[in-house]
């Protein structure tokens, strides 16, 4: 029995670990479930379902489904990334455990939130990546310096460790800090982050398929900045994993993009 388990039990009785969507006691250790979700929120997770389009994996009803698999905006507008692999699908309970990470300092939630995304990765019935790097999505330093960490990169950690994938947190750079996206269209969000995000390790990624880590995938502008770079550095193939995918009818809210600063 190594110490960590030893502690565990006294640290739960002393500070009984608390759900991250309702606050309500856990019972149990939070590291022996997937989520550190209570019983009641967990039964309200959305998880991705059919029919969703093939690449984005965007809920759809049936007759926005195209013959193709694909939801309108891939059909017209293809992305260059090879698939999104989402852990959930963005709704009331996904959201409080977002805020948790991002902005209520509860970092250690990255840990489940990432073995939870490796779980279900295999769910997105995506090729399995062949020699795959996982590379999360880089913050600026500024915010990085005001938020104390990376929650991609923490997610990534997890994810890679699960998996027993190679991981590179330095692959990617954001070479200018940009504002918030909220209220911009697809292409006006691609404008704002056009050359803010750079592959500054073309070494570790040519030739490599790239999963790359994501904490919420809304328009996918910030993501497909960074398929972008990765591509200019030689990725053979690029997937996305997130945490959470949200759809159509979510994406007026503000949890998916930063807020402004």
């Amino acid at each position: 029995m190594t110490l960590r388990q030893v502690i565990a039990p006294l640290v739960d009785f002393a500070f009984p670990p608390r759900c991250p969507s309702c606050g309500e006691e856990v019972l149990g250790s939070v590291s022996d479930l997937d989520e550190g979700l209570c019983g009641s929120c967990w039964g309200k997770l959305r998880l991705p379902g059919q029919p969703a389009c093939r690449l984005c994996q965007i809920p759809l009803s049936s007759d926005q489904l195209t013959t193709e698999g694909l939801c309108g905006p891939c059909r017209t507008d293809r992305p260059e990334h090879d698939g999104i692999a989402a852990a959930t699908i963005y709704g009331p309970v996904s959201r409080e455990v977002l805020l948790a990470l991002k902005h209520a300092g509860r970092f250690a939630l990255a840990g489940s939130m990432g073995r939870f995304m490796a779980l279900r990765f295999a769910a997105a019935g995506l090729a399995n990546p062949e020699n795959p790097l996982v590379v999360p999505v880089p913050l600026h330093p500024s915010r990085l310096w005001k938020r104390g960490y990376n929650q991609s990169v923490l997610l990534g950690k997890s994810f890679a460790a699960r998996m027993g994938w190679d991981f590179r947190p330095d692959v990617l750079r954001r070479r200018k800090r940009t504002p918030s996206l909220d209220g911009l269209d697809r292409m006006e969000r691609r404008a704002v982050l056009e050359g803010a995000i750079e592959a500054v390790r073309s070494d570790a990624v040519a030739g490599r398929d790239i999963v790359l880590i994501d904490d919420v995938v809304t328009s996918g502008a910030t993501s497909g900045a960074c398929v972008e770079a990765l591509r200019s550095a030689g990725a053979k193939r690029v997937i996305i994993a997130c945490y959470a995918r949200v759809g159509l009818s979510e994406r007026h809210e503000s949890i998916a993009e930063e807020p402004p600063e």
